[in-house]
């Protein structure tokens, strides 16, 4: 997995929605599943969401682990 990808997870945060501001990392699994069954958006935000839901799925979230900035653990 690239690294920029992961570190973009810990950064990146939702700019819409009813998790607007919260990291993608952080996202709720039951928000990503809810996205995927209603699509995910185009663009880079869609890849994040789709990484994450995947990461999530397959119980890789140790993959973050010390990636995650104290700043964006909301």
């Amino acid at each position: 997995m690239d690294r920029t990808i992961l570190l973009d997870l810990t950064s990146y945060r939702m700019p819409y929605g009813k998790y607007k501001g919260v990291a993608i990392c952080n996202l709720p699994e039951r928000y990503l599943i809810w996205l995927r069954s209603k699509g995910f958006p185009e663009g880079k935000l869609g890849m994040l969401l789709n990484t994450m839901y995947e990461i999530k799925l397959n119980g890789l979230e140790y993959l973050l682990k010390g990636l995650k900035d104290p700043s964006h653990r909301s």
